[in-house]
C-alpha cells in the first residue's frame, strides 16, 4: 500500500480514537496532518515517535 495524504489522515484519526477517549471531531485533523507533513517531509507518519505525535496533536485540540 502506498503512503498518501489519505492514508496519513486515516493513521492520525486511528491514533486519536484508539483509546476511545477522543474522536476526530475533538481535533483539527487537517491541521495535524499538515504539521506532520512539514516535519516528516512525507506522508509516512508511522516513523514518528509517539511523544511527538501527541505533542503536535495536543496543539490542534478544539476547545
Amino acid at each position: 500500500m502506498s503512503v498518501t495524504r489519505e492514508s496519513a489522515t486515516a493513521y492520525v484519526i486511528s491514533a486519536l480514537e484508539a483509546k476511545g477517549t477522543a474522536t476526530r471531531d475533538d481535533f483539527d485533523v487537517a491541521g495535524i496532518v499538515a504539521a506532520f507533513r512539514d516535519i516528516a517531509e512525507g506522508w509516512d507518519f508511522h516513523l514518528m515517535e509517539r511523544e511527538t505525535f501527541w505533542r503536535i496533536a495536543s496543539t490542534y485540540l478544539r476547545t
